[in-house]
């Protein structure tokens, strides 16, 4: 009798796993409208927006689109081989956008991360979505270094859909008064938890996501309540990453328009 309750508990439970990892696209009630309200007082902005390995071209596409809507902004695309030897002083921020974040790693080279580094120290913002996110971790050996974070488990691929999420305090003062859940696209972006390094400042949670995807053999469990986005400052720069995609949610296109401008405010 134990034998069998054991055995209907676990399938139930695999069930329930299951459920959150094949959560179709239309099981979440569509966002409103602009439910992210464009930023105003906005000044002229310099953006360097990363090009090459690693970034994808519908990505780095749909995230130049959602700068670009800010007025006056000047977006510079940048290809991996100008990272190490261009004078990023010259832009507000850099933005990272989807992909893979080691392959980004690897085409900038040593050269284009420590270029990227300086420049966030010496007061430069740091926008990175997804890959991005995950090259801008302390966690890793090919990482920036510029956030005091790692992830939760090496397992990574955990599928790709909508999830839902929700703006902490934080997130509300920087992103807007957005109240309770809404709907993203998720693909793959990390799961982080502090690395607690003495010489890095701690990250402040902006958003937190409430359902998770847990395919590929990934841990569950671990993705509800995490970050899904933080911000941090990095010598006089600041940092922001996201792990989903605001950039081609319906409703969230102003989510990294204000993103950005937080990041240009020295």
């Amino acid at each position: 009798m134990f034998s069998c309750l054991l055995r209907l508990f676990v399938a139930v439970a695999l069930l329930g796993v299951a459920a959150r990892a094949a959560t179709p696209a239309d099981a979440w009630p569509a966002n409103p409208a602009d439910l992210f309200a464009p930023p105003t007082e906005v000044k002229p902005l310099r953006v360097a927006l990363y090009v090459g390995g690693g970034a994808t071209s519908t990505g780095v596409a749909n995230v130049e689109k959602r700068v670009r809507q800010l007025p006056g902004v000047t977006v510079t695309r940048v290809p991996d081989t100008e990272m190490g030897t261009r004078d990023l002083s010259q832009f507000d921020l850099v933005v990272f956008s989807g992909g893979g974040g080691s392959a980004q790693s690897k085409a900038i080279g040593e050269a284009g991360r420590k270029n990227v580094r300086a420049f966030v120290e010496q007061g430069g913002g740091y926008l990175g979505i997804c890959a991005g996110a995950y090259l801008a971790c302390a966690g890793f050996d090919w990482g920036l270094g510029i956030l005091n974070a790692e992830t939760v488990s090496p397992k990574w691929r955990r599928g790709g859909g909508m999830v839902r999420a929700e703006l902490t305090d934080a997130g509300r003062a920087m992103l807007g008064p957005v109240s309770g859940q809404f709907t993203i696209r998720y693909n793959n972006g990390p799961i982080i938890r502090p690395l607690g390094r003495a010489d890095l400042p701690p990250y402040e949670v902006l958003a937190l996501f409430r359902t998770e995807l847990a395919m590929n053999g990934t841990p569950a469990g671990v993705m509800v309540d995490s970050p899904a986005a933080v911000g941090a400052t990095f010598g006089r720069g600041r940092v922001v990453t996201l792990s989903p995609h605001s950039e081609d949610t319906p409703g969230l296109e102003n989510l990294i328009p204000r993103a950005v401008v937080w990041l240009a405010a020295k």
